[in-house]
């Protein structure tokens, strides 16, 4: 008979917002796998839980090597708890490898529901959130980050980052040039913990107040690009548009119907715009 797969969610950062049946799952588990035993330690603590099956680590750098050894307890009747050091697992966090394995072997996966940064910035935010997309961490390297938010630019629905505070500065300048200066955002920082701060502004102001350095966990909320009126953009941006869209590895026919869909338009107008350009350029 095959065990369970139990997420956890634990605490972004007051301990009391800890879920009632945590402590339960912590104590009756065979295996809790944890993303850093440390911080799991301070939190047993904190609840005054006493861990009796085995505790391992289970981070991003032996996510891959652990997860087949973690598959087969679980198919050998074992109950293993995953949490992370806050928020709920495989949400930017260890934990997918391992979900996506115990489906593939038919063994069951729950979960204990737990505080969420992602969601908790949001209703922070005071932007719209009846649809809205979450995007993780921007890349690291400024040509492929800035890359990556210009593809999201025409997103409708308001957009969830999370970002290290030493390169928020630099990533709110890059969304500031790749949706524009004026676009509402929120920066959430230390959310639930005793310096909590909600910053709201456009992105142009919260660039410049994050040059002076930002510290804390952080949550990025964006509002999402406003609804364009079909027609209103010009052939070239359009054509810029969708060559942003192939320099992020696009494919040409793809790019074109995503750009369309945004402006509201027909992909044949945005395919003769961009054929009409690359004449141009030709002659």
């Amino acid at each position: 008979m095959s065990g369970t797969l139990v997420l956890a969610g634990t605490p972004i950062g007051d301990t009391a917002d800890a879920p009632p049946r945590l402590a339960a799952e912590l104590e009756g588990a065979d295996i809790v796998a944890a993303e850093d035993t440390r911080r799991l330690r301070r939190l047993t603590q904190a609840l005054g839980v006493r861990i009796s099956g085995r505790v391992v680590s289970y981070f991003e750098g032996n996510e891959a090597a652990r997860t087949p050894e973690l598959a087969d307890a679980l198919s050998e009747g074992s109950r293993v708890l995953l949490v992370t050091d806050a928020g709920m697992p495989s949400v930017s966090d260890p934990g997918y490898r391992l979900v996506a394995a115990a489906v593939e072997r038919g063994i069951r996966v729950t979960a204990v529901p737990g505080p969420s940064a992602v969601l908790t910035a949001l209703a922070l935010s005071g932007l719209p959130v009846d649809r809205f997309c979450f995007e993780g961490f921007p890349p690291r390297k400024t040509g492929e980050r800035l890359a990556r938010l210009r593809e999201a630019a025409g997103e409708r629905r308001t957009l969830v980052y999370f970002e290290a505070p030493h390169r928020l500065a630099a990533a709110l300048a890059a969304m500031a040039e790749a949706f524009g200066a004026d676009r509402r955002a929120a920066v959430c920082r230390e959310l639930t913990k005793t310096y909590e701060e909600v910053r709201r502004g456009t992105l142009g102001e919260l660039a410049a107040w994050a040059e002076e350095g930002v510290r804390g966990e952080i949550t990025v909320v964006v509002e999402g690009a406003p609804a364009e009126t079909p027609g209103a953009v010009d052939a070239a941006e359009l054509v810029r548009r969708v060559a942003v869209r192939e320099a992020a590895g696009e494919r040409r026919k793809e790019a074109i119907a995503e750009v369309a869909r945004e402006a509201g338009l027909p992909k044949r107008e945005v395919f003769d715009a961009v054929v009409a350009a690359k004449n141009a350029g030709a002659g």
